[in-house]
């Protein structure tokens, strides 16, 4: 098992050498320091405390400034663990980038979900809605609530709330390329939350031994001049 922290900045697509086309998550990656290290002696479990995104000392406070001090790093805005990692891989200050992971690998991402306020039973548990017409005077409520006995509504009722916001994993997500020059991961497919929020990458629960191979895709470079080619004829048919 291993991980690291990341950013979520938006979706793209990119394209292999075969002409396929594989929609993809973009991830940047700040070097990741490792503030603390947890052993089954010490503290009942093997974990590795991970932080990244540094902040300024004004936004911090001394209990989390002494903390980062340890591992002789500066104040750090998200601080999450990892477990099941074999901690006597991994000492206290360790820079973790890009390259823990490598290209094909299956992962799981973790983040948190968009928020969408409070919202009606329509959207938020996909219910029905009544008639519309003939004065049903019923169009978008909840429905029956409970029944003649217990005389009172039942524990589990699908009813209006607040929907989204929540913590939710996406798992079996292939990684398609590494960037290590821009520390940028390209995941396939999309992962939970919104842009420049934060999501920890993992190795797949049910396929930690799954390593599919790299895609070979098309760089700009590759690309650039058969876009020209196809501008100039396009110019050359509207003249005519």
């Amino acid at each position: 098992m291993k991980g690291i922290l990341g950013k979520k900045i938006g979706m793209t697509q990119v394209f292999t050498k075969e002409g396929k086309l594989i929609p993809v998550t973009v991830v940047e990656v700040e070097p990741n320091v490792v503030t603390q290290i947890k052993t089954v002696e010490k503290d009942g479990y093997d974990a590795i405390q991970l932080a990244t995104d540094t902040v300024r000392e004004s936004l911090s406070n001394k209990p989390a400034m002494g903390h980062t001090k340890k591992a002789n790093t500066e104040p750090k805005r998200f601080l999450k663990e990892i477990r099941g990692v074999n901690v006597s891989e991994y000492t206290l200050g360790q820079t973790i980038g890009v390259d823990v992971f490598s290209e094909g690998e299956m992962v799981d991402v973790t983040g948190t979900s968009k928020g969408k306020g409070f919202q009606g039973v329509i959207k938020r548990h996909n219910q029905t809605r009544g008639p519309m017409g003939h004065g049903s005077q019923y169009h978008r409520g909840v429905g029956s609530l409970g029944t003649m006995l217990p005389m009172h509504v039942l524990k589990g009722k699908k009813m209006p709330g607040q929907m989204g916001n929540v913590q939710r994993t996406v798992q079996n997500l292939e990684i398609v390329s590494i960037d290590t020059e821009n520390s940028v991961i390209l995941i396939k497919g999309n992962v939970p939350g919104p842009k420049k929020s934060l999501v920890m990458i993992r190795t797949a629960v049910k396929k930690p031994n799954v390593k599919n191979a790299a895609a070979d895709l098309v760089s700009y470079e590759e690309a650039k001049p058969a876009i020209e080619e196809v501008t100039e004829a396009t110019v050359e048919n509207t003249e005519e």
